[in-house]
Formats: C-alpha cells, sequence, structure tokens
C-alpha cells in the first residue's frame, strides 16, 4: 500500500512540475508612492496591476492647435487633485490629434502631486468596480484610461459596460476619475436608418427613438466632452516645424523651413491621407534624419 502511495505521491509530484509554469505567478502589491502607471491585467483567473512606464516625450506645450482642450482637461484634472467635483472626460474626434497623448501628459505634468494613470483595455472594463474598490483609500488620485473606446454594430456588450459604467463611476471614490478616448462621439456607429422612420421602425419596431436614445446614453457616462478635429494644411505645417525643431535641437542641426521643405511635408500628408500631429512628427523624424545623413556624408 506504501509503494503504491509512494508512486502515486511521485507522479502527482511531476504533473505539478510540468504545469506549475502555466500557473498565474502572484503579483506584489504596487507601490504607488514610486510607481505613476500601470495597466490592469488579467492572466487566467487572475487579475492584476502591472507597472508601465510612460515617457515624457510628450508635454503639454507639444500639443499644438488644441489648446482649449488642453485648458480644459487642464482645469478638470486640478480640480481634481484639489479634492474639488470633477468630470469623468471623453475626448473624441479624429484619429492622430493628440487625445491619448493629451492624457498622457498630465501625468507627466502632475505625477509630483499624486496623479497616477492607469491603463485599462475596454474589454476588461467589465472589472471596473473590481479596481475602483481597490483604490478607494489610498492618498493618490487616479485617472482610469481606456484609449480608442468604441463598438461596431451589432455589438450588444456595451448596454453590459453602460450598467457597469453607470454604477461604477456614480459610486466611484473621490480619487478615482475615467478618462477615455474615442474616435466616435457617441461611441458606436450611427445608421441613417436611425433617422429613417422615427415613428415605426425598420423590422416594425414602434418607437425606435428608444434604441437610438440607448445607443447614446452610454457617451452621457461622460460629463465633459472634448472635440478634436482635423487639422488644416496651415495648422498642420506649424506642428512639423515644431517637432523639427524638437528633434533638431539635441543633435545641434541648423536647419530652415523653406518652400520646399513645406511641399515635402504637404506630400508626405497626402501619401497618408491625413494630415495630424501623428503624420506630422513622423516627417519631422524622417526630415531630420535625412539632413543628419547628409551631413555626415559631407
Amino acid at each position: 500500500m506504501s509503494e503504491l502511495l509512494n508512486e502515486f505521491l511521485q507522479r502527482a509530484n511531476q504533473v505539478l512540475q510540468q504545469v506549475a509554469p502555466l500557473l498565474p505567478k502572484p503579483t506584489e502589491p504596487i507601490d504607488w508612492n514610486s510607481v505613476s502607471a500601470a495597466s490592469w491585467q488579467r492572466t487566467g483567473n487572475s487579475s492584476f496591476f502591472r507597472p508601465i512606464q510612460i515617457g515624457a516625450d510628450i508635454r503639454l506645450a507639444d500639443l499644438l492647435g488644441v489648446e482649449r482642450q488642453c485648458e480644459q482637461l487642464l482645469r478638470n484634472t486640478q480640480q481634481f487633485l484639489r479634492g474639488f467635483p470633477a468630470n469623468h472626460a471623453l475626448l473624441w474626434g479624429a484619429r492622430g490629434t493628440g487625445k491619448s497623448s493629451l492624457v498622457r501628459a498630465l501625468l507627466a505634468e502632475y505625477a509630483e502631486q499624486g496623479l497616477r494613470l492607469i491603463e485599462v483595455e475596454r474589454n476588461d472594463l467589465a472589472d471596473l468596480p473590481m479596481i475602483v474598490e481597490s483604490l478607494a483609500d489610498l492618498p493618490q488620485h487616479f485617472i482610469v484610461f481606456c484609449d480608442d473606446l468604441s463598438f461596431e454594430a451589432g455589438e450588444g456588450d456595451y448596454r453590459i459596460l453602460k450598467s457597469v459604467l453607470d454604477g461604477s463611476l456614480e459610486r466611484a471614490p473621490d480619487n478615482v476619475l475615467l478618462y477615455a478616448t474615442s474616435n466616435r462621439r457617441h461611441l458606436l456607429p450611427e445608421q441613417h436608418s436611425d433617422n429613417q422612420h422615427w415613428q415605426q421602425g425598420d423590422g416594425g419596431e414602434l418607437h425606435p427613438n428608444e434604441a437610438v436614445e440607448d445607443k447614446i446614453a452610454l457617451s452621457d457616462r461622460f460629463g465633459l466632452w472634448l472635440s478634436f478635429y482635423p487639422f488644416d494644411q496651415e495648422h498642420y505645417l506649424a506642428v512639423v516645424q515644431h517637432w523639427i525643431a524638437e528633434y533638431a535641437q539635441p543633435t545641434q542641426l541648423q536647419w530652415q523651413f523653406d518652400e520646399v521643405a513645406a511641399k515635402e511635408a504637404i506630400s508626405w500628408a497626402s501619401a497618408r491621407g491625413n494630415r495630424n500631429g501623428r503624420c506630422a512628427a513622423q516627417f519631422a523624424k524622417q526630415w531630420v534624419g535625412l539632413r543628419l545623413l547628409e551631413q555626415l556624408a559631407e
């Protein structure tokens, strides 16, 4: 009997050794005094905060042409840090116009005042009640940040998220706010049919306006809406010159933004089908890099 037991224990130990690497490893609690940003992670049945590094390469001064949006979100965040009433914020609009950069720039601006940033994927927002509860008694102030929050037509889980946000945001402690970015103001695609058959919906729905209101209601969980629009050509070229100056300064590159450079920048944007801050920064990197290579060849 003892031999059978020993054999069983040996086999069980072998199985445990094989399975052990696959099991979630225990994580140390985060020291928020030394960590300024983290992401919410799910591994198997466990969820935890994972510290992340957010570079300070984007500052509020780098966000040209969106000064009004910066000022409003800055003021809302200052209210939040001082313990005054503040709103959850939705930053929506054209891609590459500085929505995510603005939120991350806030962290660089106010980390020393106790601001912390937690990035949460859209699919993990169902964990919001757990996240909020774990932060409630901490001395720091936390922005829960969801980048690119949107839903496709036919997805029904926005209703679940709406109820989660509704309960979590209404009962959120004074040290937690939710900031989200989206390319859509209402987070869900709006169909032309939403405005057709207003008295009687497609398929015989008697109150289609209620279905439309249900879609819009998700955005209403955010008290502050900030709109970001595509750059015009003048704005785009100003941002290009700003980033050329930023990238050239450490290298002491002598440069001049003439008509030829402007045409190159416009052609660069046209090839990508957009004019925005991301495109301007990418062109500036390429332009400065080429000038530096030319210097080496001389």
